[in-house]
């Protein structure tokens, strides 16, 4: 009845009604295409939500089997976990330098990314390696530009980076701004490797890729020319299982508040995911977009009525005959469906959906 081998997990496979593959084959694949495509330029791994979701620890040793020698985690807690992957890798901080965490981070051979005078004052002293974060848009995180010299004055960096705007948009006139305000302050920190481009950022036409790209996104499987084709290979699928399937006629409604009403005879599949796994609430039939699908037997078959914790339900009145059977297994994401189409469809981003998938699937890594 399904083509998985059993997942790594106490209960047997009968027992799970959803089910996430990480490719982590794919994942290197991706890696090594982002390598080529830096040019020369390091390449590192973006680690920071759990490795957008897929998991820290498997990611990064997959990236570090096929090179990657250099990381970025949101937090010191991910920084720790990274860290006892590899005693040897580059690891830096994206948060900076929380209060009263210097020593945390020491400790772990962690490198912050400073971004503002507080903490360049903060950590200097130490002596350690740390980035210096220029803000040169964002208006985010990062030490506004008027006070690089100040920070240069006190410490010397191992790297400077900023982080682009609008990288999804090649033509945008703030990417040259960005460019450009980056490679006038990174001359106060001379022979120190900058660092710019995100996934996106590495497809420019501009080529901004300085001494090292920090690619995320794209490493699992989200596009990073999202007016383009996907260059990328689709590193995650989810399969659930159908839980129960019932007929009503025309006329009849579907799930929380009666958002959709049949107009024909319909057959119906529940399937066990909702938003508490991090299928998107924003997935339930609205007027005036096109319906989150799913694969049953191959066949597209659309969500209907309202996502809800536990359930989805399926129209699959169009299904192969004996796909839509208590048991069967439908696909929400893999080769046909990406996450791109589904966070579309969900009025969302990639991003949310990677990083939104919940513990209670079986999770394997191939």
């Amino acid at each position: 009845m399904s083509d998985f081998p059993t997942p790594a997990t106490d209960r047997p496979e009968h027992c799970e009604n959803a089910l996430l593959t990480v490719d982590l084959s794919a994942l290197r694949q991706n890696w090594r295409l982002l390598a080529d495509f830096s040019n020369g330029a390091e390449c590192s791994g973006m680690l920071k939500a759990n490795a957008y979701g897929l998991g820290l620890e498997p990611v990064m040793r997959a990236l570090l089997a096929e090179g990657c020698r250099t990381f970025f985690v949101a937090t010191a807690a991910e920084g720790e976990r990274a860290r006892a992957v590899s005693e040897t890798a580059a690891i830096y901080v994206l948060e900076g330098l929380p209060p009263d965490c210097g020593e945390l981070i020491a400790r772990a051979r962690l490198i912050p990314v400073l971004g503002s005078l507080e903490e360049i004052a903060e950590w200097a002293p130490s002596g350690l390696d740390a980035a210096v974060q220029l803000d040169t848009g964002m208006n985010r995180m990062g030490l506004p530009l008027e006070q690089t010299l100040g920070a240069a004055s006190a410490i010397r960096p191992r790297l400077v980076m900023s982080h682009f705007v609008t990288s999804q948009t090649p033509n945008d006139p703030l990417n040259e701004r960005q460019i450009a305000a980056l490679a006038a302050a990174r001359a106060a920190f001379p022979g120190i490797p900058a660092s710019l481009c995100n996934s996106s950022g590495i497809f420019l036409p501009h080529k901004p890729l300085l001494e090292l790209t920090r690619p995320g996104y794209a490493l699992f499987g989200g596009n990073p020319t999202p007016r383009g084709p996907n260059p990328m290979k689709p590193v995650v699928r989810l399969r659930a299982r159908i839980l129960a399937t019932r007929d009503i006629a025309a006329g009849e409604t579907v799930g929380y508040d009666a958002t959709w009403t049949a107009t024909r005879p319909t057959k119906l599949a529940t399937v066990g995911v909702g938003y508490a796994d991090g299928v998107p609430v924003g997935a339930s039939t609205a007027p005036g977009k096109p319906p989150a699908e799913a694969l049953v037997g191959g066949r597209r078959c659309p969500l209907v009525g309202r996502v809800s914790m536990d359930f989805i339900v399926l129209d699959v009145t169009e299904a192969p005959p004996g796909a839509a059977r208590r048991g069967e297994w439908v696909e929400l994401l893999g080769d046909e469906i990406g996450v791109d189409e589904l966070a579309t469809r969900s009025r969302t981003i990639g991003y949310e959906i990677l990083t939104r998938l919940g513990p209670r699937y079986a999770r394997r890594y191939v």
